[in-house]
C-alpha cells in the first residue's frame, strides 16, 4: 500500500505531503495504523527530502497507537487517521464517533493502564481534541527532528 498515493500531492512542496485513511474493526487495526504512519514518514523521506528522525518516527507510532487504541476502545464504527507534514511537524488527527472529549487523568504510578492519553500529551509537540458534527477530533504535532532548532520555533 502506498500512503502517500493519490492524497499525496507532494508537487509543491512540504505542506502537501499528506494522507487520509479509514481504518475498521478487527485487532489489527492498531497494528496496521502503525504500519501505515511509518510507511508515510518513510515515504515522506525518501521521495520528499522530508528530514525524518528516528525519534519522530518511533514517537509518531507511538501516539497513533494510543490514539487510534482509544478511538477502537471508545467509539462505534470507523476510525479515520490523517497523516500530514506542516513546516517542522507531522500531523497526526484521528476522528471517531465518540463525542466525549478525551480527559487526561491526574498522573498516578500505582495505576494500571489508562496512560495513553497522559504519554501522547507528553511527547506532543501540540494536542488539542475537537468536537465535530459526529464525533471527535483529536490532532498532535511531532517534530519531525530533534535538535534545538526544533524546540524554537514550536508552535504557541
Amino acid at each position: 500500500m502506498d500512503p502517500l498515493g493519490e492524497d499525496g500531492n507532494a508537487q509543491d512542496g512540504r505542506s502537501q505531503v499528506q494522507t487520509t485513511v479509514a481504518l475498521e474493526g478487527g485487532g489489527a487495526t492498531i497494528a496496521q495504523a502503525r504500519h501505515l504512519a511509518v510507511s508515510f514518514l518513510s515515504q515522506a523521506q525518501g521521495r520528499y527530502g522530508v528530514p525524518v528522525s528516528q525519534r519522530a518516527m518511533e514517537l509518531t507510532q507511538l501516539v497513533v497507537s494510543e490514539l487510534v487504541t482509544n478511538a477502537r476502545k471508545y467509539a462505534p464504527g470507523p476510525v479515520l487517521m490523517h497523516l500530514g507534514i506542516a513546516g517542522e511537524w507531522v500531523e497526526v488527527v484521528v476522528w471517531d464517533s465518540d463525542p466525549a472529549l478525551p480527559v487526561a487523568r491526574a498522573a498516578d504510578a500505582g495505576r494500571i493502564g489508562q496512560h495513553g492519553l497522559e504519554i501522547v500529551m507528553a511527547v506532543a509537540e501540540s494536542f488539542e481534541a475537537y468536537r465535530e458534527p459526529v464525533g471527535k477530533r483529536i490532532s498532535v504535532r511531532i517534530a519531525l527532528h530533534d535538535d534545538a532548532d526544533a524546540s524554537a520555533s514550536r508552535p504557541q
